[in-house]
């Protein structure tokens, strides 16, 4: 009797244990299937913030850029002006934010964007496919071309792209231009900057550059900081887009102020000023 009412409380123990077992993991696997799709993924997408908002809720939005006339470069006062400058700050603007120009090594525009230690590469920025898949880029604002610059006294021999081959060229690391160079297997060294490659070609060290078209007619010729230099082969032809971080909402604010400021004339005013609004695309 005794071994019989003892195999009975062991057997209704173990009944007891395992109801209680089982309630216990049924009731865990419901809290964390809740968690999952409440606090879980779903709510740190919830918790991202815009960039845009970033940008409001920091003040200022920085930009940045490299010494690129006529798209931004610095006045007598040491001001930053320019088409992308003046626009950069009218859309800080538009924002209610404050904006700040930062020189950057245009070759590390994706790492300063994505370290946040600039909100926008706004500096004649070619469209390029890797480009494009590696930033949040706006609409295109500008038509271009990379062409090559030679001293003006030697233009009448270089007129085609077989006449320039065998020249040793000065780029600018990250650009455009070093892309042009590299598909047409020209010999080249690398420059900080586009008006750096301009330097080494009026001094001598360089027999030939490769620049933007838009900074040709600006930088070079009769009346301009390179009297003795011109533009003569056109490599390509390429569109300027503004590059954002990936996924950043701030691209396509652009695109609507763009499309206002190009409806009321703000943006052929200030190309007009500084002598670029044959290249201006509609918006």
């Amino acid at each position: 009797m005794k071994k019989f009412l003892s195999l009975a409380l062991a057997l209704t123990l173990c009944a007891s244990l395992a109801a209680c077992s089982s309630g216990g993991n049924t009731s865990g696997s419901n809290s964390g299937s809740d968690n999952t799709s409440g606090s879980g993924s779903g709510s740190s997408s919830q918790t991202q913030t815009s960039d845009m908002q970033y940008v409001k809720d920091k003040g200022t939005l920085v930009v940045g850029i490299t010494e690129f006339e006529p798209m931004d470069y610095q006045d007598a006062d040491g001001n930053w002006i320019g088409f992308d400058a003046d626009m950069a700050a009218a859309f800080a603007e538009y924002l209610g934010v404050e904006v700040e120009f930062q020189v950057i090594d245009w070759d590390s525009k994706i790492m300063e964007l994505d370290g946040k230690t600039i909100d926008v590469a706004w500096n004649g920025m070619t469209l390029t496919e890797d480009v494009k898949a590696a930033m949040e880029c706006s609409n295109p604002y500008f038509n271009n071309a990379q062409v090559v610059i030679v001293p003006a006294d030697k233009a009448a021999d270089y007129q085609t792209v077989e006449s320039v081959q065998d020249l040793a060229f000065s780029v600018e690391v990250g650009s455009a231009g070093k892309e042009q160079a590299d598909a047409y297997g020209f010999n080249y060294t690398e420059a900080a900057d586009q008006a750096t490659a301009l330097l080494e070609v009026s001094s001598g060290t360089a027999d030939a550059a490769i620049i933007d078209y838009l900074m040709s007619v600006a930088m070079t010729g009769e009346g301009t900081s390179y009297a003795d230099l011109t533009s003569t082969v056109s490599l390509n032809e390429e569109q300027y887009g503004v590059g954002f971080r990936k996924g950043s909402d701030l691209a396509e604010e652009l695109n609507k102020f763009f499309a206002e400021k190009y409806a009321d004339g703000t943006m052929k005013e200030i190309a007009d000023k500084y002598g670029i609004a044959d290249k201006l695309v509609a918006q």
